[in-house]
């Protein structure tokens, strides 16, 4: 039998007080910059095909580098996908030195510039499909252990990518500021 929660004076919480519905609202979330500026009440937004072009312009641009990638250092049948590894790991890191350059010296940039090389370049560059298909093919072609070194070793290098890269522009941002040599 469950026994309600007791205050520290040993009394029974008042149900209204703990109620959910009676927590404070979250602040609301920033408006994401490459939208544009929040609306006033009433105020129509601003079309959005200009961010649409730079993210299909920018991520036809990534897929045209992966492929070329993927003709000039191929994958044969059933072995490790290397090519792949490296687009993601090295997309991954880019999108790092990408965002801490966009928030830490150049927070004034361009409106269309993130959605371009981020969402659009970036985005186009890596790729999660092919690496998830990279995985089956090897798990249906009898190489369970390789599908799962894919599998892990992606995810893993991705993320050390991604987050070492941003640590490491950001601290030579802020080596350089302190230098000098950086605004």
């Amino acid at each position: 039998m469950s026994h309600p929660p007791h205050t520290p004076d040993g009394a029974a919480p008042d149900p209204a007080e703990s109620h959910r519905a009676n927590l404070p609202l979250p602040p609301p979330e920033p408006v994401d910059p490459d939208l544009g500026p929040e609306l006033a009440p009433g105020e129509r937004p601003e079309s959005q095909a200009p961010v649409l072009l730079a993210i299909a312009l920018g991520g036809g641009l990534g897929a045209v580098i992966r492929y070329g990638a993927t003709v000039l250092w191929p994958t044969p049948d059933g072995s490790f996908p290397w090519t792949i590894l490296v687009v993601n790991v090295v997309g991954c890191a880019a999108m790092g030195v990408l965002m801490a350059l966009l928030t830490e010296v150049w927070p004034e940039a361009p409106r269309l510039t993130r959605p371009f090389l981020g969402t659009g370049v970036l985005g186009g560059f890596t790729t999660f499909s092919t690496y998830a298909v990279d995985v089956q093919t090897l798990f249906d072609g009898g190489s369970p252990g390789r599908a799962l070194g894919t599998l892990s070793l992606t995810v893993a290098a991705a993320l050390a990518a991604v987050s070492g890269a941003s640590w490491l522009t950001r601290s030579a941002v802020r080596l350089g500021r302190a230098e000098g040599s950086l605004a």
